[in-house]
Parts: C-alpha cells; sequence; structure tokens
C-alpha cells in the first residue's frame, strides 16, 4: 500500500474510531476544515491512557510540557493538576478556546497556555514533555524539531509509532475504559553523539541512528568494534569485548565508569 493511501487510511481510522473511544467520553468539536499534512481531526485520548501516558514520562511539577493538536486541553489540564506548566498548540480557534474554558473550570488556569496556530512552525525548545495523539507522517515530519530538543525530553504518542525511530518503552493498559486507544510509545531524546571523541586511551567513533550506537574504539594500536551501544537521554552505555562503559554525556564531554578486570572512569572529548 502506498503511504498516501496509508495515511488516508489511518485517517479515516481515527474518525470513524472515535464513536467507540466517545462512549466513555463527550462527543469532540468537529473541526472547520482538514488541512492534508497540517490539521488533523481531533479524537480525545481516553483518561485512562492519558494518566499512563503521564505516568510513562515520569511527570514533575519542574516540567514544561507541550502538546501539538491540544484540542479540548484534557491533557494539558491532566498535566497541570500534577503541577507542571502545560502548553498547548491547536489550529481550531474554537477548540483553542474551548480549551481555555476548560483550564479555567478545572482550576489549572494559571499553569495552561494555548496557542492558536500551526504545530509544525511553533517553538517548542523550553518543552521536556510531549504528550501526543499524532498520525506517523506527523511524528515523522516533526522529527528535526524533536531531536533539536535536550537530550532526556521524553515523547510519549498515543497509538502510533514514528516510522523510523525505536521506541524506548511502550505502556498498555489493559481496560475496556480505554476504548480502542490503549497503546502508548515512549521516546526519549537521545544526545548527539556522532564523530570522533579522544578518550583516555584511545580513540572512539560513534555512528548513531536514534539511540542506537555503532563504531569502534581504537586503543594501544588495536581497533575494536562497540557492541550493544545505546543512548538513553543523556546516559550512554555500550560493550567493547568484555569491558562495559557507561557515561553521561554533556555537550562535546563524555564521562563515566568502565567495568572490567576491574572498575575505573573513563572520559572521552569530541
Amino acid at each position: 500500500m502506498k503511504r498516501s493511501a496509508l495515511i488516508s487510511l489511518l485517517l479515516s481510522l481515527l474518525v470513524a474510531l472515535a464513536s467507540a473511544t466517545l462512549a466513555h467520553d463527550e462527543p469532540p468539536p468537529r473541526r472547520d476544515a482538514y488541512i492534508p499534512g497540517r490539521d488533523l481531526p481531533w479524537v480525545p485520548t481516553p483518561p485512562i491512557l492519558l494518566d499512563k501516558m503521564l505516568d510513562m514520562v515520569r511527570l514533575t511539577p519542574q516540567d514544561v510540557v507541550v502538546d501539538l493538536g491540544s484540542g479540548d486541553g484534557r491533557t494539558l489540564i491532566a498535566a497541570a493538576k500534577r503541577g507542571a506548566r502545560s502548553r498547548g498548540v491547536e489550529f481550531n480557534p474554537k477548540l483553542a478556546e474551548e480549551s481555555k474554558r476548560n483550564a479555567d473550570a478545572a482550576g489549572v488556569g494559571n499553569l495552561v497556555t494555548v496557542i492558536e496556530g500551526n504545530m509544525f512552525e511553533v517553538d517548542i525548545s523550553d518543552a521536556t514533555v510531549l504528550p501526543l495523539f499524532l498520525l506517523p507522517e506527523n511524528l515523522d515530519q516533526l522529527v528535526p524539531k524533536f531531536m533539536a530538543l535536550p537530550p532526556g525530553t521524553r515523547i510519549v504518542n498515543n497509538g502510533f509509532e514514528f516510522s523510523t525511530w525505536d521506541y524506548d518503552e511502550i505502556g498498555i493498559v489493559n481496560s475496556e475504559a480505554c476504548g480502542h486507544w490503549c497503546t502508548a510509545y515512549l521516546y526519549i531524546v537521545p544526545a548527539r553523539v556522532a564523530g570522533v571523541w579522544k578518550t583516555n586511551d584511545g580513540v572512539l567513533e560513534l555512528q548513531q541512528d536514534f539511540q542506537w550506537l555503532t563504531g569502534t574504539l581504537t586503543a594501544y594500536g588495536e581497533k575494536k568494534p562497540i557492541e550493544h551501544g545505546r543512548l538513553q537521554g543523556d546516559i550512554i552505555r555500550f560493550n567493547v569485548g568484555n569491558a562495559r562503559y557507561t557515561g553521561r554525556v554533556t555537550g562535546d564531554t563524555i564521562a563515566g565508569q568502565l567495568a572490567g578486570e576491574m572498575m575505573m572512569k573513563w572520559s572521552a572529548k569530541r
């Protein structure tokens, strides 16, 4: 099936399944128009899955939550009730206004902001958490924005995965209360480490595919491949032979522990 046909099918599925989801909720306001690639029919995330999504990102009052396509504001309100500052971006002006009223009615209007605008154009650089309900096409369009966010930023999406980025965690709600939307996928923005690093005793060359790492470590005249290389935010892990490297990436520096025949510190600079 061609990608365009698949996206059309997914859009139809969203609208068709809305009635089943809404058996547990109020009918959503309909958008005045649908603009392919920019706008979506709004379908609400069931409260039980929304709670699961916020648990998955380990939400704290120190977080800044951004919801792209925020609808009636339910995600913003749920996050604000946990103490987090929350900002929504909504293309439909009627929904944007409704979400502001809903936040005030819920007593969290002081923590919730809603912007009427295009989610592909807004500044999200301050976000630490993005709880979303977007199709793969929209997620993939937003990858450059997401990968520019600080390492450790958490993105959790209802129902759909990125086509090119493997999730870090999957969450499933085992309850009829979630209707057809019972699964969420968590992605943690990785540090950007591709390139050549000078270590204590050699040269580390890394290739990166989102959170997955390959490459080599050259030390004492011998080049060895790295294995099981992975990033989780700014935490890096990989093996070289029987040695296990872990560390924290801070800009152009890595510092951490090397576990082999004995435990020792290691570091690298780019």
